[in-house]
């Protein structure tokens, strides 16, 4: 279990920052970019850290078999030759999941079919019995995936997501995954996790909080607090799973934390134009055990005031009015995007039951009440920011191109990033004084 295959999936947009994390979490000098996930060959060991540790991955893969394959009998002969009986027993439940970009095979339903009952039987010839299917909380979960010529078959080492955390209880109708606002928190450059003191970090703003994901993830990253501390993972029900090893890591994680100072001020803040929603922030970062470290309030982002006289960060997701659902017109329109530009949203198919996207693919705060673009609460917002943030820059995540224009700024960086199907740029903006007038003459 020293020399695996490693692959952590993540959203497009996000492999420069997780190549540079999974660096960092395992000191591996040989970390592979890719389309929308980063492999290396690591120990099992670094496979609990990446799931301990990692805030931008989706999941932790073990490759298991990869190859080129020319129909479902071939992929029938792959899974028959992989040794799943070192990894589960029999009677254990498990699902296959299989994603597709540009394969040649007509039914991904039957090619799930196919490495199912290769599975089971290879189980039968080794042990006498076969493990059962459970599409809705399966002990294992394999991964098949099709290129147009290759086929790659994996274990799951994470179980649910990585993004959900274990704090989130309360949320709006379509809440930011924590993986991307850990993303845009990395694309930012903020100084939370790497500051010698809590009196070094910058502030981080955001004045559409939602239900908190962004400043929570901000202020677990400044206290050094692993974001798999609170959450179960499936690598717990796997063979080579080791407590002692496991437990030894969950301590060292602890001991990482950073200590709060009694009556030190907040460090990262929030605010929401609904105080439900504030509500909902406040109860998560007390589960997050980071509520000390957050200043959350209501208020209109037209009205609040800059929360620090230091120049900070302001970094938002603000509401726009192409979604909340992926399945409507803007997320339809995403999808075929995808589609022409080489299959970002691959299809999908799990055995036994119909595959669903993941949650988590609009926005905290509700739509545009009057259905517009919403360019004028942005030129109000940018007016706003003029006047009383110089000194700040401001981050902000839209699908709308055009969006700098519409503020009437020019921006100085734009990161492409995407929300699950929606194709998205974070813009930065550099607050600088308005010009006075030239003297009358």
């Amino acid at each position: 279990m020293n020399h695996l295959s490693l692959f952590l999936p993540c959203a497009a947009g996000v492999e420069d920052f997780l190549a540079a994390e999974v660096q960092r979490i395992t000191g591996s000098t040989d970390v592979r970019k890719s389309r929308a996930g980063v492999g290396l060959m690591g120990a099992w060991r670094d496979a609990l850290a990446l799931n301990l540790h990692s805030r931008l991955a989706q999941r932790v893969l073990v490759q298991l078999w990869h190859g080129p394959y020319r129909s479902e009998q071939d992929l029938y002969t792959a899974a028959g030759d992989v040794a799943w009986e070192i990894w589960f027993t029999p009677q254990q439940t498990m699902k296959v999941e299989v994603t597709a970009q540009h394969s040649p095979l007509q039914s991904l339903n039957f090619a799930a079919l196919k490495i199912k009952d290769a599975v089971c039987d290879r189980f039968r010839a080794k042990r006498g019995e076969r493990p059962s299917v459970n599409t809705t909380w399966p002990d294992v979960r394999l991964y098949a995936h099709l290129t147009a010529e290759t086929l790659s078959l994996y274990i799951d080492t994470s179980g649910e997501p990585l993004f959900k955390r274990g704090w989130r209880e309360d949320k709006g109708d379509a809440p930011l995954k924590e993986t991307l606002a850990a993303a845009m928190i990395a694309a930012t450059g903020w100084n939370g996790a790497e500051a010698a003191s809590l009196d070094d970090i910058a502030p981080l703003y955001d004045p559409c909080c939602g239900s908190g994901t962004v400043v929570i993830e901000a202020a677990q990253m400044a206290l050094r607090i692993a974001p798999g501390l609170q959450r179960r993972f499936a690598f717990e029900k796997l063979l080579p799973f080791q407590p002692h090893v496991w437990h030894g890591l969950k301590d060292a994680a602890a001991k990482q934390r950073r200590e709060w100072p009694a009556g030190h001020k907040p460090i990262v803040f929030g605010s929401d134009v609904a105080f439900r929603m504030v509500d909902f922030a406040q109860r998560n970062a007390e589960r997050a055990g980071v509520a000390f470290a957050i200043e959350l309030r209501g208020g209109d982002a037209l009205q609040r005031l800059p929360p620090t006289t230091q120049p900070g960060v302001l970094l938002l997701n603000p509401p726009y009015g192409e979604r909340i659902a992926a399945a409507g017109v803007a997320g339809q329109n995403a999808q075929s995007r995808a589609a022409e530009r080489g299959g970002r949203a691959p299809r999908t198919f799990t055995v036994g039951a119909k595959a669903a996207p993941e949650p988590g693919l609009g926005r905290e705060s509700a739509q545009m009440a009057d259905g517009s673009d919403g360019s004028d609460f942005f030129e109000r917002l940018a007016a706003h920011w003029k006047s009383h943030y110089t000194g700040w820059s401001a981050w902000l995540l839209t699908p709308d191109l055009k969006l700098p224009g519409k503020m009437r700024f020019k921006e100085s960086r734009r990161v492409p990033l995407w929300n699950g199907p929606i194709e998205c740029r974070l813009f930065r903006f550099d607050l600088t004084p308005r010009r006075s007038p030239p003297p009358a003459a």
